[in-house]
């Protein structure tokens, strides 16, 4: 499987491996890389991605595994494998200016002068990361765990229960998703609420340390400073508890302002491996009682993850050939097989996106646009489509190369990578800044649907 997942912009769902693992990684298996073992067999895993969102359960997670110490020819081994992945794999052939061969002999030689385990990881993390595409990355096992389970959808961990992105810029910490049934759902914490500090300790670093704080024993208790759009700050204190779910995709029925029933989903990641199901299930709930006159997904807390899932949630609306994943050696075409669930298939649809909507989530939002199936509304996007296949190495640990990028079945020249996806309707809005009924985005969504 293939996944997206820029280095730089997504942390680690499980803060557990907050240290190691924040800021950069792309997890296992999604859609824009083709996963491989050592051995070059499959291995399915999960992407993390951003600096500006961050998938943060707020959790003690469960155990993961300890670092098993690695002898120097064992280190040598997974060197020259990952070394040559990259020398006959990466989508650049010319390792973006990089002295690829030079980059060998310098670390084979720290190799050589003695590294410890955990070092070793650090160093092979580092080589990657001279590529310098803020893709492309290195996973100890521990971190390929965590990835997997995040995949699976197994998450397991004490917190209070949400998903959030970290703004450095505005010191705050912006709830994406409240989970059903925990304890941020039972005081009544909603998406777009703030959190400013954590135990009296404001969010006011770049890594927002403090979020750290929502982690802890269960049945303890933590204290939050809260701020929920258009009004003041708040303190509310919750218990941890045990969270045991799946990530949920959000929806609702909204009303256009001349009666017309508009779903409205939010798919917030295609980490998760039920997400494309639950795209559906959402479909279906949203249509039980009465049939849609259009769709809107938000897509713009969408931070990538993988090509499966991002397939499923795309079977819905869009059928056939929509477009190729591009690398060094050839094209390789994306067929989807359609699903109509409520008339989902051929109901008029808006797709919203920002700058946070990353990798497969701009290829999701992009194929929709190609097919002419989707107007675009928000903020055209940053540009991140390079597609990561996952290699796994006899140890456990894993490295996310850029190996393709994507080409629209359409348009196969344009240039989603530097351009972006480009909106057909601008409407600036920051996430945490309005609610559902105020947020631009969506009101000029529900203008659009009645004057077509």
């Amino acid at each position: 499987m293939k996944t997206f997942s820029p280095r730089s912009r997504f942390l680690l769902a499980l803060l557990v491996l907050a240290a190691a693992a924040l800021a950069c990684q792309t997890v296992t298996q999604a859609f824009d890389r083709a996963t491989a073992t050592s051995s070059l067999s499959p291995a399915p895993t999960l992407p993390a991605d951003g600096s500006t969102q961050m998938p943060a359960e707020d959790a003690e997670a469960t155990p993961t595994p300890t670092l098993v110490p690695l002898g120097k020819r064992e280190q040598l081994d997974i060197f020259e494998k990952l070394w040559k992945i990259v020398n006959e794999e990466y989508l650049y052939a010319d390792f973006n200016g990089l002295d690829w061969d030079q980059v060998h002999t310098d670390y084979r030689q720290k190799i050589e002068d003695g590294l410890s385990t955990p070092d070793f990881y650090v160093a092979m993390d580092e080589m990657i990361y001279t590529l310098n595409d803020e893709h492309s990355i290195y996973l100890n096992p521990q971190q390929v765990a965590a990835e997997e389970t995040e995949y699976a959808g197994n998450l397991d961990y004490v917190g209070i229960g949400v998903y959030i992105s970290y703004l450095p810029e505005k010191q705050r910490a912006v709830i994406l998703l409240v989970f059903p049934g925990g304890p941020a759902e039972r005081a009544g914490l909603k998406a777009r609420d703030s959190i400013l500090a954590v135990n009296g300790v404001a969010l006011d670093d770049e890594e927002g340390s403090a979020i750290d704080m929502l982690l802890g024993i269960e049945g303890t208790q933590v204290t939050i400073t809260v701020q929920s759009p258009g009004e003041d700050p708040r303190q509310m204190t919750l218990p941890r508890g045990r969270i045991t779910s799946s990530i949920p995709v959000p929806h609702e029925v909204l009303l256009t302002p001349a009666g017309q029933r508009i779903g409205y989903l939010v798919i917030p990641t295609f980490t998760d491996s039920g997400v494309g199901d639950k795209v559906g299930e959402a479909l279906a709930d949203l249509t039980a009682d009465a049939p849609l006159d259009g769709i809107i997904v938000d897509n713009r807390l969408n931070g990538g993850g993988f090509d499966d899932v991002m397939a499923t949630s795309l079977s819905y609306f869009v059928d056939g050939k929509v477009g190729y994943f591009s690398n060094r050696q050839g094209d390789e075409l994306l067929q989807i097989s359609r699903k109509n669930v409520g008339g989902s298939a051929n109901l008029p649809m808006v797709v919203l996106v920002g700058p946070d909507t990353v990798s497969f989530g701009e290829v999701f939002s992009g194929i929709l646009k190609d097919q002419n199936r989707a107007t675009l509304i928000g903020q055209t996007t940053d540009g991140n489509v390079e597609i990561l296949w996952g290699y796994t190495f006899d140890d456990g640990s894993r490295a996310w190369i850029a190996h393709d990028t994507f080409k629209p079945f359409n348009h196969p020249d344009d240039d989603w990578e530097h351009e972006g996806i480009v909106v057909d309707i601008s409407a600036p809005a920051a996430w945490e800044d309005y609610t559902t009924a105020t947020d631009p985005a969506i009101l000029a969504s529900l203008e659009f649907f009645d004057q077509e």
